[in-house]
């Protein structure tokens, strides 16, 4: 188990990390978005990965419910900046013209190829 959630955490943070140096804003949001549930998956795995311990009740050895407040919170607050990454990614396109993360269509070095 603990194996699966490396890999998983593994390939979420590299695939949002390649994902956040593209330079169109849309693979930017979804690399911030990867990158949240890698996060939100580690906070998670912090309360142990146990499957049979209960968080209340009276167990000798209770999980620890502080990671799943975290996560919880995490989820809201990933929520709202991804809604309002979105909503600048649009208010940029619409007075640009363009969807580029630094504002020019292509690369300087497209214009001396062609």
């Amino acid at each position: 188990m603990e194996a699966l959630f490396a890999v998983t955490l593994g390939v979420l943070s590299a695939s949002g990390v390649y994902l956040l140096l593209r330079g169109r804003t849309f693979p930017v949001v979804l690399g911030l978005t990867l990158l949240s549930y890698a996060v939100n998956l580690f906070l998670f795995a912090m309360g142990r990965l146990s499957g049979d311990v209960a968080v209340i009740g009276q167990s000798a050895n209770p999980a620890d419910p502080l990671p799943q407040a975290l996560v919880l919170t995490a989820i809201v607050i990933g929520f709202a900046m991804t809604a309002f990454v979105v909503v600048l990614a649009l208010r940029g396109l619409a007075e640009l013209g363009n969807d580029h993360v630094d504002g020019q269509p292509g690369h300087p070095d497209e214009e001396r190829l062609s």
